[in-house]
């Protein structure tokens, strides 16, 4: 199994994405992957990547250029809505310099950037809606369809917490122009290389959020800002104690759409490592750490990941409402339900119910499981899990068309014919299981 790992100690923001999963592809490869890129037809935009050193280390800093701007701090990030009056409401789109609480946008759209030499400029521009930019994706940019949905999911998310954040509709949020292609560049790159890069599995560690504020023409932000938090929902973070804003909301978006799981490094065999570079420099490396690697002991036709159990006691439920909280479970996401008998306190029987999920879906399932449970307490246990890789074929027979299961892995492969198509031959034809299932075999 291919995995991914995503360091993200120091945040992150797409074009350190971007850089990191660049670093991944052999050294001779990475200038006509930045062609193809450069060739995508993203309105105005061109990527540089140079090369960066942080503490120590090297590694990539991806420049991206809207027309002969360098938006270099992504201050345009906080992606900006306007919706029945006219005033702006510009943000501050953060990106690879992880900008500090000092920095300030006035009410005519100077940007200033207080890093680097960098002058404040002004930019009057026209503003996109999500029409816009699905307009943008998929009628401009030559890209796959898997990769344009990508996009698309990963701009939806941005969008809905935008909306949540402000309390108006999808489509009354607008995104500043110049921000606009600089964030359709970043979003586009991450998913583009991603699709070429073909992870089995993307694993995301905690992340390094920055705290501290952040002023704005409109007063005073926390970080992690509004719209980060709400894309945070879910996924593990924290503050490190460093004052300014390390992950940005394209960075947010990126990581909650593509991440299948959080936490430690998991064992695999490293077989190449990228560094996508910020331009702030602070006590740590300013980078984002992309770790491609085989699932330590797998072969390609193996499967093992990490799975979360919950467990939770229950001494006074009736069978009917186990069946009832079972559905809830499975719909909010488990992988698997189920329970198990055991003597409670003061020996009375009860049972344990058992849930694995992943880890996206623990906070979920924890909502359901008190909600439709009587327990008062629920145990969380991460454990590896070894699968068999599944795989379904159909096969015709003379009562119609049976799916197969067949599952292999650590020398070992079984097939098996699909109960609700046997079910469905035996009822129509007054046969048994057994019966429709021999026919099934021998078809």
């Amino acid at each position: 199994m291919k995995i991914l790992y995503l360091d993200l100690g120091m945040g992150a923001a797409g074009d350190m994405l971007t850089a990191a999963l660049l670093e991944l592809f052999p050294e001779e490869e990475r200038a006509k992957i930045l062609d193809e890129l450069n060739g995508l037809g993203i309105p105005d935009v061109s990527f540089h990547a140079e090369k960066s050193v942080k503490c120590g280390i090297t590694g990539t800093h991806m420049r991206v250029m809207v027309g002969d701007t360098e938006e270099d701090e992504h201050m345009h990030e906080h992606h900006d809505h306007e919706h029945e009056h006219e005033h702006d409401h510009h943000g501050h789109h953060h990106g690879s310099g992880h900008d500090e609480d000092e920095h300030e946008h006035d009410d005519d759209h100077d940007h200033h950037h207080h890093e680097d030499g960098h002058e404040g400029h002004s930019h009057h521009h026209a503003h996109s809606s999500m029409a816009g930019i699905r307009h943008i994706v998929r009628d401009h940019l030559s890209l796959s369809e898997k990769t344009c949905e990508d996009v698309l999911a990963v701009y939806d998310l941005i969008a809905e917490a935008e909306s949540s954040v402000h309390g108006v509709p999808v489509s009354e949020i607008h995104f500043h122009e110049v921000g606009t292609m600089d964030a359709v560049a970043d979003i586009t790159a991450v998913c583009y290389l991603l699709e070429m890069l073909k992870p089995d599995r993307i694993v995301a560690s905690s992340v390094n959020t920055g705290g501290g504020t952040v002023r704005c023409a409109h007063g005073i932000m926390p970080v992690p800002a509004p719209a980060t938090a709400r894309l945070l929902e879910g996924i593990p973070s924290y503050d490190s104690g460093i004052r300014g804003e390390l992950l940005t909301p394209t960075g947010a978006a990126l990581i909650a759409h593509f991440a299948d799981s959080f936490g430690n490094r998991p064992e695999m065999k490293m077989e190449r490592i990228g560094y996508g570079m910020g331009r702030k420099d602070f006590e740590a490396a300013n980078c984002v750490r992309a770790i491609l690697g085989e699932g330590a002991g797998t072969a390609a036709d193996e499967e093992t990941d990490v799975i979360t159990e919950l467990a939770a006691n229950i001494d006074d439920m009736t069978a009917e409402e186990f069946g009832f909280a079972f559905e809830r479970i499975l719909e909010a996401g488990a992988v698997d339900v189920w329970t198990e008998a055991a003597v409670m306190k003061k020996n009375r029987p009860g049972h344990v119910l058992h849930v694995l999920c992943r880890e996206e879906k623990k906070e979920a399932l924890i909502r359901t499981i008190f909600r439709h449970t009587t327990t008062i307490g629920i145990r969380e246990n991460v454990m590896k899990r070894y699968t068999l890789k599944r795989a379904i074929s159909e096969k015709e027979t003379p009562y119609g068309t049976v799916r197969v299961k067949t599952v292999s892995g650590y020398g070992t492969e079984r097939k098996k014919y699909e109960y609700d198509d046997l079910a469905a031959i035996a009822a129509a034809n007054g046969i048994s299981i057994a019966e429709a299932r021999r026919i099934a075999a021998h078809s």
